[in-house]
């Protein structure tokens, strides 16, 4: 026990004697939670001039600038303190008669032993003198500094370790940095933080050194801008030898840079015959690394005065597809008016602009808000393109000097390019293209021809040559001069690549001979293809003030059955081109006498189609709808027949494919709908008893827009009204995509005409269409009713689609029913309307009219 309480007090009398030596040492005061002061030391009393009475009961505030009581970081102080937390920082104080003293101060709040702050202790150190030292040597390199500012040179000074304690005014116009936002950085990192840390290192052990330190080196400025700078750095040394500051000067050589860096990678890719885009989109990606806050674009300008994006690699390839084409002008954007005007044109707001008036809303979206752009100009001065700066912010100046020299380096690289593509292209334009058509001449239409038939055969597709030759041309020759003749076989060149696809190749041989190269092309396409390019040619031409009207002999020889490469493929097609001529002239001839045949035979029945149209030669039959509850008549079909005095009686389901080929559906359903009504009526003034007729049309007539007006006329005309009247649709107006479809079906759907969806079941049929369509009833295909003797699929599909019926509030009519049992069983499922030839094949209406008698005797 002794032992303990020795050591207690030993313990004791240590902490006192450490107490008194930091009471001598430092200045010591004791406040209330409240602030008030209940006790300081004799160095805090000599500190701030006060005696003991005059410093009893004063306030922690009354020691405090103006400054900081005004602020609310005082509060916030005092309250982390009062909240038991400790507070460390230099401060600034005032003495008794008012002057200022700066002190190193700690505050500690004290607890009692529940935890609760009842006294907040303070001890401080005296640092003004110290301070005012530091202040007076700042004041000393401001005023060494003073000299370097009237300069462009960029001037830093650090100390030893390296911190910035003084810019000159080149340095805040160079890089944007106010003077205190770099106070206390490090120049290189602020710089250049991309400089790894070795040669951080390398840097500083070369000034410790004494030894200078010069480089060339990318830096970076407030807002992101580049810039390449000379960087000589010096360090100056104290008497000792001692590093103490470094005096860095930083000069701005970016433009011999800009020209060194991008006129050598630019030259060198178009030395390696990089493609022109490529070449571009460098000059494009290497101006966005120097000077990240532009988006860089170049665009193309064709002797019409059309745009063309060539390289914008940072744009979204949906903007550069909509400007391609566009036409230069006087209000067009920054680029179209800079190509027009061919002077620079600066658009500082594009929400505001009116030169932007017509594409602000192609840009806007993409979160740009100003753009510049320069004319790249030819050697005779033309304009050939636009280089261009996209900014996402709006500008409220002129073009900075940075982005004017980024500007004079690049157009001048484009111009080059460019022009150099220009030649090159009048040099490949030469060698491989027709000097009067600008067709593939015979060397290029021979190479296209090869690659097109190596992959023909790669994928056992067949393919096409045509061999094109001018009937008569000679005799335009020598009746109107060359000159004619030139013209003549430009409007032709012209005439036949519009006839083509995009996969197709056309070339001009020589004299008034074309050819012409079908990938992925059978004998009917092929057919279809010179079927529309004589219709073309069928078309007056102007030439020499004569109109002409020009024909042609065309020979065709398919790959691979005619031959495997395309020397084989052109002598046999030029041996049927002859044919041709040696049949009259103004016709075609396959190689293959099969070929030949089908061909030949499928021309002349669409020509006598068009004649049984135009003449009146088609007629309609109609088969009888039966109402299965009361066996009555429901309504009855038009469906068109053909006799021909030639070809005999052709089948619906060869001359309805024929015309929808040839583009003559629209006409047959004209035709059918005008027949079916004008025998309705007919029926009606006989006294029959016809309750409606269907007709069927096409998905091509709903593309007509004046279709309900037309069947409005028609029914007018006949005193029908709309209920007369069913349009049969064919499931494949549910894959249709042209937009006036929907409209036009809508629209004969308001008029009061009924609509029935024919042959459901089999092709594209979609619940989800089917109730957008407006169709008032369903017709189960034949294929159904055929099999529902012997198939149980059959049996539940169409009991599935009665119902989907019902459920839609359709009437449902089976087609093709034939005996007694399929109409039996469509009864016991509750089909409330049939047709087919159990009840009558389709009839003449002579003879309907007979049925109708019949069935009236018999009821």
């Amino acid at each position: 026990m002794q032992e303990g309480a020795a050591h207690s007090a030993l313990s004791e009398s240590l902490r006192l004697a450490q107490f008194q030596a930091l009471d001598r040492a430092m200045a010591m005061a004791a406040f209330a939670v409240d602030g008030t002061l209940c006790h300081a030391n004799t160095n805090y009393l000599q500190l701030l001039g006060l005696t003991q009475e005059q410093a009893q009961g004063r306030s922690h505030r009354s020691f405090c600038t103006p400054a900081l009581l005004d602020s609310n970081r005082y509060e916030a102080i005092w309250s982390r303190l009062c909240a038991g937390h400790a507070y460390s920082d230099v401060v600034e104080r005032l003495r008794s008669d008012g002057s200022s003293c700066w002190l190193d101060t700690t505050y500690s709040p004290v607890l009692d032993a529940q935890g609760q702050v009842i006294q907040i202790l303070k001890v401080a150190t005296d640092i003004t003198e110290r301070r005012a030292r530091e202040q007076a040597q700042q004041e000393h390199l401001r005023r060494l500094s003073l000299v370097a500012n009237a300069s462009d040179t960029a001037v830093i000074i650090s100390d030893s370790a390296s911190r910035i304690v003084h810019v000159n005014g080149g340095f805040i116009r160079m890089f944007g940095w106010q003077p205190e936002e770099a106070t206390g950085r490090a120049p290189i990192d602020l710089l250049a933080p991309h400089l790894p840390q070795e040669f951080s290192d390398l840097y500083h052990a070369e000034l410790r050194a004494g030894r200078p330190v010069e480089r060339e080196e990318i830096v970076v400025g407030k807002n992101g801008q580049r810039y390449w700078a000379k960087v000589i750095s010096n360090s100056i040394l104290d008497t000792d030898g001692q590093w103490r500051y470094t005096v860095s000067m930083l000069t701005d050589i970016t433009r011999s840079k800009m020209h060194e860096a991008l006129q050598h990678r630019v030259l060198e890719a178009m030395a390696r015959e990089r493609p022109l885009t490529e070449v571009l989109e460098m000059v494009c990606r290497e101006v966005e690394r120097i000077a990240p806050e532009v988006t860089a674009s170049i665009l193309e300008v064709d002797d019409q005065g059309l745009l063309h994006p060539l390289a914008s690699p940072s744009l979204p390839q949906t903007y550069s597809a909509l400007l391609d084409g566009l036409a230069m002008g006087p209000s067009a954007g920054s680029c179209g008016t800079a190509a027009w005007r061919n002077a620079p044109v600066l658009v500082d707001d594009i929400a505001q602009d009116p030169l932007w008036q017509d594409y602000k809303h192609l840009v806007l979206p993409l979160g740009y808000h100003a753009c510049w752009s320069t004319p790249i100009r030819n050697s005779q001065g033309k304009p050939i393109g636009t280089f261009a700066f996209y900014y996402r912010e709006p500008r409220t100046s002129a073009s900075s000097e940075f982005h004017q020299q980024l500007v004079n380096a690049c157009t001048h690289l484009c111009a080059l390019a460019l022009e150099r593509e220009h030649d090159r292209a009048r040099i490949r334009q030469l060698a491989f293209y027709d000097g009067l058509t600008g067709m593939p001449n015979r060397s290029l239409l021979q190479a296209k021809a090869d690659l097109a038939i190596n992959l023909a055969a790669r994928n056992d597709e067949q393919l096409a040559v045509l061999f094109i030759d001018l009937d008569r041309f000679k005799q335009v020759n020598d009746s109107l001069g060359h000159q004619a003749g030139d013209e003549l076989l430009r409007n032709v060149a012209t005439r036949l690549q519009q006839t083509l696809r995009a996969s197709d190749i056309a070339g001009r041989l020589s004299g008034d001979e074309f050819v012409a190269v079908l990938p992925r092309c059978d004998a009917e396409h092929v057919t279809n293809t010179i079927e529309r390019f004589q219709e073309q040619l069928a078309m007056p031409m102007l030439i020499a003030d004569t109109s002409l009207t020009i024909s042609t002999s065309i020979g065709i020889a398919m790959f691979p059955v005619d031959g495997r490469d395309m020397d084989t493929l052109l002598h046999r097609a030029d041996m049927a081109m002859y044919q041709a001529k040696s049949k009259g002239r103004s016709g075609f001839s396959f190689f293959s006498s099969e070929m030949n045949r089908l061909a030949q035979e499928r021309l002349a029945l669409e020509n006598a189609l068009r004649k049984a149209l135009q003449a009146q030669e088609l007629h309609l039959h109609y088969q009888p709808q039966i109402d299965l509850a009361t066996g009555r008549l429901y309504g009855v079909e038009a469906l068109a027949r053909w006799t021909h005095a030639e070809f005999g009686d052709i089948s619906p389901a060869r001359f309805i494919p024929l015309a929808e080929e040839c583009g003559l559906i629209a006409d047959l359903g004209r035709w059918a709908l005008n027949q079916a009504c004008q025998q309705l009526a007919q029926w009606r003034a006989q006294g029959l008893e016809v309750p409606a007729v269907s007709v069927n049309l096409s998905p091509t007539s709903f593309h007509n827009l004046d279709l309900p007006r037309m069947i409005v006329d028609t029914l007018d005309r006949n005193a029908l009204v709309p209920q007369d009247l069913t349009l049969e649709l064919t499931e494949s107006i549910l894959l249709d995509t042209n937009p006036c479809t929907m409209q036009t079906i809508e629209e004969v759907h308001a008029r009061g005409v009924r609509l029935s969806m024919d042959d459901f079941g089999t092709g594209y049929s979609s619940l989800s269409y089917l109730r957008r369509l407006p169709v008032s009833e369903l017709k189960l295909d034949r294929s159904f009713v055929a099999d529902l003797e012997y198939d149980e699929a059959a049996r539940a599909l169409s009991s599935a689609i009665l119902g989907i019926g019902k459920s839609l509030y359709l009437t449902v009519v089976a087609e093709g029913v034939e005996t007694p049992t399929q109409n039996q069983m469509l009864r016991e499922q509750g089909y409330p309307v049939a047709q087919g030839y159990l009840f009558s094949r389709p009839l003449p209406p002579e003879e309907l009219e007979r049925w109708l008698a019949e069935r009236q005797v018999s009821a």
